[in-house]
This record gives C-alpha cells, structure tokens and sequence, in this order.
C-alpha cells in the first residue's frame, strides 16, 4: 500500500546510571572508589534510501526507540553504550516536528544521514567524585533521558519528470511505454490511485525517472476526485508534462472533451496548489495520435500551444510507438541540460 504520511514518536536511549562502588583488594590498602559511569543511551538515526518508496511500515508502528545505555560496574567499568536504531526513509522524506510543524530534515539523497534524537549520556560513578579531603565518596549521578519528538512524515517523491493531465488521457500507457513501469491500466476514471514510478534509460543520457500523478480534475485544490493527495509530488519535478486527449463528438453522448480547457484546468490547480508550480519547464504532449479524430485537430492544438503560448508541443501514441523515441529524447535533454526560462523553452528543446 502506498503511504505518503505518518505520525511517530521518536525516543532515543536513555544513559546508564553511575554506581558506587569501592575497591576490596587483598593487596592494595583502603581500597578507594572503584563506580564505574553509566554507557550512553542510543540514538534514533534516519537514513534515506531507495529500497522503499512509501511509508507504509508506520501505518501500524508508531513508537520507535533506542537502547538504554546499561548502568556503571565495580571496578571502575563503565556501562554498556545502547545501541542506536537506525530507521531508513524513502528518499524525499520531509521530516516535520509535529508541535511546531517546523521541518526538522529534508532526505534528498541516497544515503543522507541524520542523527534525528540523540541519547542521554550516561551517569558517573563514585570514581569521578574522589577528592583528597573525600576519598571514600558515596556520590553517583543518573544517566539522562533521551531526546523525545514527535514527528509528522511526509513523503513528496523524487522524479525528473511529472506526467499530469485528466483521468484516462493514457499516462499510464505512455509511462509503461517509455519505462519498465507496469501500472494498471484501463478505460475509466481513477484507474491510477497512487503515483507510478518508471526509470527511463535512453541512449547516452543518464537514467531518469518519471512520475505518473493521479488524480487532477477541476476542483482538485478543495478535495475533489482524489484531490490535492498527489499534488505535492510534482513539487520536485524539474519538468511538468501536460498529457491531453481529443474525444470524438457523437450524437446523444457527453460533450467531447476540450483539451485546451482541461490544460487551462490543470493550470489554475496547480497554482491554486502552489503558485510555484508554473515556473516549472512545462511539456505539452498530445495523445493517440493514431486516432482519426485527433489528427484533425493536431495541428490546431499546436498553433494554440506552440505558436501563442510558446510551449514545446508534440504528437505521439503509446499505443502505436508514434514519435516515441522523439518524446524520449526530449525528456532526457530536459534532465541532463537542466532548466530554462519559459521564454525560450521552445529554442532550449529544438537544440
């Protein structure tokens, strides 16, 4: 199951207690203190890692704690330190202090490490309080308590590429066309209820990943269809991909579906969302172009984003393989040269 949230408490160990003793040798006269300290508590340490992409291991674990360091010994040994527990997080984890919501650690990288509580030290024996005037003192401290937070989890995945656009516009296929993704996939709305991830290899560009995000309908922002759930995972994409769709127009059916209209919807969720959204790089694809009906609306639909709103535009169908490669390439020039300003987007791609 897929799990983008969750709520635990963190405690970190707690240190060992000091203790006092006294030294009993036959051959060493009046003895002397001899308490050792208490070993430190263990620390709870996060670490991000790629071998998990959801937080579904917290949906029933809500506590996750460090060993206690053990107490002091005789003879001046000192206690056991507690073992740390280490937790390993997706990357692109965000980690929020539940009280404040002020956001603790930010997991970008495999294998970024933060020490999230740390154990209490460890108590000192008698060992530390002799004195010349106080040879024989009776004096030992506690250990002290670990670190306890409460945290918020939130996962916003981290993909080079998001695939946005209404239900049933073929993410999905295009997705499982262009990765080793194998989404479920079907005619009818919310057939994606989580995001895909697919890992694209192409020719001599590095690998890279794309995201399918499900869920974006009018109204989104305020909860409609699966709402502003899967919003958040676009935040981190360095290129938004538009999937639009022609319908045809048949009597005594629903209107067919105006893709300039559900561009313009996507737009206003995004920035009703996050304003910050629209300075992404944007790519428009248009879907299925082995369909009659779409074809004669293609060339339109690349005047209107092309020509007026200067957007890199493109024909393809999953289905077919049509212009495939071509969309392949384009991605991986996005990820490897980076972003570029909306006012020469068109110019950046065409390199």
């Amino acid at each position: 199951m897929f799990v983008d949230e969750a709520q635990i408490e963190i405690i970190a160990g707690r240190g060992g207690d000091g203790m006092v003793a006294f030294r009993r040798e036959k051959y060493i006269p009046r003895g002397g203190p001899a308490g050792g300290d208490g070993g430190k508590g263990g620390d709870v340490i996060f670490v991000a890692t790629n071998n998990v992409n959801t937080l579904s291991d917290f949906r029933h674990q809500k506590r996750v704690a460090a060993d206690d360091g053990r107490h002091g010994g005789p003879n001046n040994m000192s206690g056991k330190q507690g073992a740390d527990t280490i937790v390993y997080l997706p990357v692109g984890t965000l980690v929020h202090d539940k009280r404040s919501e002020e956001v603790i650690a930010d997991l970008v990288e495999v294998g970024q490490t933060i020490v999230i509580a740390r154990g209490g030290k460890g108590g000192l024996g008698n060992q530390n309080f002799a004195t010349p005037t106080n040879r024989a003192p009776r004096r030992a401290t506690p250990g002290k308590l670990g670190e306890k937070f409460q945290l918020r989890l939130e996962l916003k995945l981290i993909a080079d590429i998001g695939l946005i656009g209404f239900p049933s516009v073929g993410k999905s296929t295009i997705i499982a066309a262009i990765s080793s993704a194998r989404p479920k996939i079907a005619d009818y709305p919310f057939t994606t209820l989580v995001p895909n991830l697919g890992v694209v290899q192409w020719k001599n560009f590095r690998e890279f990943v794309v995201a399918d995000i499900p869920g974006l309908i009018e109204g989104a922002h305020e909860g409609h269809g699966l709402g502003i759930q899967f919003l958040k995972h676009v935040e981190r994409t360095n290129l938004l991909v538009h999937i639009i769709e022609v319908t045809p127009s048949i009597e005594g059916q629903d209107n067919p579906r105006d893709p300039i209209g559900d561009f313009e919807v996507i737009q206003k969720e995004l920035a009703r969302y996050n304003e910050a959204l629209l300075e992404q790089p944007q790519l428009v694809i248009l879907n299925k172009s082995d369909l009659p009906y779409v074809r004669e609306q293609a060339e339109a639909l690349r005047a209107h984003f092309q020509d007026e709103l200067k957007l890199p535009f493109l024909i393809v169908s999953a289905a077919t393989g049509e212009n495939m490669d071509e969309f392949k390439n384009m991605l991986a020039r996005a990820v490897s040269e980076g972003r570029f300003g909306a006012e020469d987007s068109r110019e950046a791609w065409e390199r």
